[in-house]
């Protein structure tokens, strides 16, 4: 037979639970190896489908620069940018495993635990309303009789600061004995799940974010303001004036090790996030990088309108003019607008004039090709007719010797290495 001491329990009980290793979302790999894998693949999948737009000339209209200054105006291949950035990896992944081998084992079994301890602090927090109502003027034991018998029973119950008389559950003690208990509404339950399950993740991931963007800013500004480091480190990524994909990563492995990963390493750690967590957190920014380094400013990308911060607006950067300013990456460009070092000039006219040049370059590179394939057929010597001479063999040395050394000559488009060979 139940007894009803119910009056002992202030709150309703938390849930007990069993404590068990968390399954990996892909058994066998650990989610803290998928968590180093996915950054990378994505990277290089989202990379290529840019990569496949540009050597195709697909939606032209919508790149912030031509094949031309593509061509002219880097100075470094690809297959330069494809090595360092392989290497930035490696060093990530080596980095992520070093800080996976110290951290414990995640454990599962507590979900429902945690979402009644927030359960609880909904029903305590309801606590202050009749005080807040008293300060307004409002009868607050009143109110919640009177909307209690109009049978809104519920909203009665948080009027009154918690109350909910109706609203028991039966639970066993650990004596044995059966007694009734309060327990949570629904409404409860379902707020405290939706706290525990989405804003708690979601805010963590903001103050991740956020994290790397002031680590990022700062950083990146200071690598343009100290001569030292630019030179040593950051003009590396400089040497892309027109940024594409896959070279979003393209930098010195020390600047890479310093800006990125241990950027996002940091913002992991602080924010307490999850192996789970952190597959999206690194996969997010990733994606963002690559997408603000694209040379694309695609009006449907939701990437390019959820911030300020997209292709165009780090595109600017990467020009000669506009260097000194929008160091913010990859999310948000708080830092820029609080200390003014976002770009505000012009730069429909400027890009015109970038593209004019590389272009001209282009036309000129053409029509010296042209004219020294002309000057090569023009040049091509007419076959001499036979001569039998009757001079010895030393005199005819002399002569090979003689026509190789007239080669040489200043006037001849072919290099001297070339004779030698």
């Amino acid at each position: 037979m139940a007894a009803n001491t119910s009056v002992a329990f202030d709150l309703p009980p938390l849930p007990s639970y069993t404590l068990h290793v968390r399954e990996p979302v892909l058994p066998p790999i650990p989610d803290s190896a998928v968590a180093l894998l996915l950054p990378i693949i994505a990277y290089w999948a989202l990379s290529m489908i840019y990569h496949f737009l540009d050597v195709n000339n697909y939606f032209e209209e919508y790149r912030l620069h031509t094949p031309a200054e593509l061509s002219k105006r880097n100075r470094v291949t690809r297959w330069e940018v494809v090595r360092d950035v392989i290497l930035q990896q490696v060093i990530q992944t080596l980095a992520g495993m070093s800080v996976a081998y110290f951290d414990p084992v995640e454990m599962a079994g507590k979900e429902d635990y945690d979402v009644a301890v927030w359960a609880q602090r909904i029903r305590i927090a309801q606590r202050a309303i009749p005080t807040i109502l008293a300060i307004a003027g409002v009868d607050a034991p009143s109110l919640a009789q009177k909307v209690s018998q109009s049978g809104h029973t519920v909203l009665g119950g948080v009027l009154a600061g918690g109350s909910y008389p109706g609203v028991v559950q039966s639970m066993v003690l650990d004596s044995g004995v059966e007694t009734t208990v309060p327990a949570f509404n629904g409404w409860e339950l379902t707020l405290a799940g939706f706290i525990y399950w989405y804003l708690i993740p979601g805010l963590q991931f903001l103050l991740a974010i956020s994290i790397v963007d002031t680590w990022q800013y700062f950083l990146h500004r200071a690598m343009h303001l100290n001569r030292w480091l630019y030179v040593t480190f950051h003009s590396r990524h400089h040497r892309l004036y027109v940024p594409y994909a896959f070279g979003a990563l393209y930098n010195h492995p020390v600047e890479g090790f310093l800006l990125d990963t241990a950027g996002t390493g940091i913002g992991f750690l602080v924010s307490g996030m999850t192996n789970r967590q952190a597959m999206w957190f690194f996969t997010c920014s990733t994606i963002k990088t690559v997408d603000d380094h694209c040379g694309y400013a695609f009006p449907w990308d939701p990437l390019q309108h959820f911030t300020s911060n997209n292709a165009a607006y780090h595109d600017i950067h990467h020009q000669s003019w506009g260097i000194k300013t929008n160091f913010s990456q990859p999310f948000f460009i708080f830092w820029d607008r609080l200390l003014n070092t976002q770009w505000k000039g012009e730069v429909k006219l400027r890009y015109e004039r970038a593209r004019e040049n590389a272009q001209k370059q282009v036309d000129m590179d053409a029509a010296q090709a042209a004219d020294a394939a002309t000057a090569s057929v023009n040049e091509e010597p007419e076959p001499q007719p036979a001569i039998v001479s009757s001079e010895g063999p030393a005199t005819r040395t002399r002569l090979r010797r003689k026509t190789v050394d007239s080669l040489k000559g200043p006037s001849h488009g072919v290099p001297g290495s070339v004779l030698h060979n």
